[in-house]
């Protein structure tokens, strides 16, 4: 959904089989800023360089993803046409291999699972702020002011943003903004029901909790994922571009379901038993909103899983 931006600079990745892992299943969502490039590029070909490490082949998927990102960045960096691209992107990434989800995430694009209706948080956001990440900045010779990244990047890890990462002293993994992504491994169980990945216009207005409950609350009343995913975009999306931003972003939603070796309607069925979580009743930081004709709705995916 392009929101109230003049441009849409999200991306995503969506492959139910992985090339050359044909069992294995890919999801990505990219947050671009300063432009839509570096983005659109990244869901072309992070799954790639991911694939390509040696790690890969040993089972390692954990690593593949830390080298996978670095070397990814490496490439854009080193492309005449792309190396003094001043563009960035978020990236959160999501590998369902066997029975094992694989996370990981540079920015503050987020996922999170529900298990049971009770979020299972898959990344973590990179800003500023944080202190080891501040730490980071500084020894690299940047600086925090106002939260954000010498004054103006509102990200701390991030794919491009090839300004941040000019300190010939540092590894990729300690420059001032790096691509070095966290990844987070957590066995799937029949408990889980779906995962979520969004970018931060979705974030920014609505709980981990609220989201989960959002969603689950729709599955359980039959609804299809697609049009949860417009639902959620256009709950998130602001009456108007006047406030201060909160709402007016684009936004980009994918919904992952994990039926079990079953159908839609069997997660249906899962989805409407109570949740430990409860009821979440204070939704009132969502708007409701009629969908704008120029909003596009972006992704959602249906994942077939026969535990054992």
């Amino acid at each position: 959904m392009q929101g109230w931006r003049i441009n849409m600079e999200d991306a995503h990745t969506e492959l139910l089989s992985m090339p050359g892992d044909k069992d294995t299943h890919f999801f990505g969502v990219y947050d671009g800023h300063g432009g839509a490039r570096v983005a659109q590029y990244a869901s072309l070909h992070l799954h790639k360089k991911i694939l390509a490490q040696p790690y890969y082949s040993q089972g390692n998927i954990s690593d593949s993803i830390r080298r996978g990102f670095l070397a990814l960045d490496e490439e854009m960096m080193k492309d005449e046409l792309m190396k003094d691209e001043l563009a960035g992107t978020t990236a959160v990434i999501a590998i369902l291999k066997g029975s094992d989800i694989y996370c990981g995430n540079v920015g503050d694009s987020r996922a999170v699972a529900s298990v049971r209706g009770v979020v299972e948080q898959l990344s973590y956001d990179h800003k500023p702020s944080n202190e080891l990440e501040a730490r980071r900045i500084t020894a690299a010779g940047g600086f925090v002011e106002f939260n954000r990244v010498n004054g103006n990047l509102a990200l701390s890890r991030a794919l491009g943003d090839f300004v941040f990462k000019k300190n010939e002293t540092k590894r990729p993994e300690e420059q001032i903004v790096t691509a070095y992504p966290d990844v987070v491994q957590k066995r799937i169980t029949s408990d889980h029901e779906f995962i979520v990945l969004a970018c931060d216009g979705i974030w920014d207005v609505l709980t981990n909790q609220e989201v989960v409950t959002f969603v689950r609350s729709r599955i359980a009343q039959g609804m299809q994922p697609d049009m949860i995913c417009e639902e959620l975009m256009t709950r998130c999306l602001a009456p108007d571009c006047e406030m201060g931003g909160l709402g007016c972003d684009n936004m980009t939603v994918i919904i992952v379901c994990f039926l079990s070796g079953g159908t839609y309607d069997d997660l249906v069925k899962r989805c409407q038993r109570p949740s430990p979580a409860g009821p979440v009743t204070n939704m009132t930081k969502g708007f409701v909103v009629k969908s704008s004709p120029k909003n596009k709705l972006f992704y959602r995916a249906l994942y077939n899983r026969q535990l054992h």
